[in-house]
């Protein structure tokens, strides 16, 4: 490997990262997008769309054990949610990453698309009063909220993701869950996603392990970097960066696939 790959690839998998661990999500909303489009550019590498969402399963899988670890502390962590939505993404993400095998580069990227529209619809529907609750006193539909993780792990198990992007607006507009609750609890739920998509992509053979080393360094330094920001920054202020990432990478995809 060339030395301007893998500085590139580092760079992107540390920006990622710290956007990531900063909104609680696994960080593939982010870099799948930057893996298919900026090695391409420079004329580094051209990865196809199963080599991207291969490295990003491994990815994701270590830069949410630093964004975990950094939110263990405060009461954040919201342990009956993580069990319920956290065994149904399981489940989900497998299914989704071992069927992956089977499908074609256009077909990942549509689902890739679809998710995230969903996701950006939804982050822009008005979540009025939902920090007001005590996290002490958070209530929700149990098993709504492992139906939808099962959904969300099999479409995410797809395209190498987590499904935080996804898990983020389901849990602040459905289950109505307040949003340092719902950026903790989901990297720990996209934790345990990311082991179903992983294992799913090792076994058919679509990881390529010297990027994905490089990304993993990458997001080891820069997640627990940015969930330390996070608890810092107004929640209103992280909906909507969140929102503006998950819109513009949804833009993005479609543009291409139109």
């Amino acid at each position: 490997m060339e030395l301007g790959f893998i500085i590139t690839i580092f760079l992107i998998g540390f920006i990622g990262s710290y956007i990531s661990g900063m909104l609680g999500i696994g960080g593939s909303i982010i870099k799948y997008p930057m893996l298919l489009y900026i090695p391409p550019l420079f004329g580094i590498a051209a990865f196809s769309a199963h080599e991207v969402s291969g490295i990003s399963a491994v990815q994701v899988f270590f830069a949410t054990i630093g964004g975990v670890w950094a939110y263990r502390k405060g009461g954040y962590l919201n342990k009956t949610l993580i069990g319920y939505m956290g065994i149904s993404i399981l489940i989900g993400s497998f299914i989704g990453g071992y069927g992956s095998k089977l499908m074609s580069d256009g077909g990942i990227n549509l689902i890739y698309g679809i998710l995230a529209l969903i996701a950006a619809v939804m982050m822009f529907i008005p979540k009025k009063g939902i920090d007001d609750i005590p996290l002490d006193q958070v209530k929700f539909n149990k098993w709504l909220a492992a139906i939808l993780a099962l959904i969300v792990g099999v479409g995410a198990g797809i395209v190498g993701a987590a499904g935080a992007f996804l898990l983020v607006p389901i849990m602040l507009v459905v289950l109505k869950i307040p949003t340092r609750m719902t950026i903790a609890s989901s990297l720990a739920i996209t934790f345990i996603s990311s082991i179903g998509a992983t294992v799913g992509k090792i076994t058919t053979g679509q990881v390529d392990y010297g990027p994905a080393a490089i990304m993993v360094i990458a997001s080891l330094i820069a997640s627990p970097l940015g969930a330390m920001a996070g608890k810092k920054v107004n929640t209103k202020i992280l909906q909507v960066i969140l929102a503006l990432l998950i819109f513009g990478t949804a833009l993005k995809i479609w543009l291409d696939i139109i």
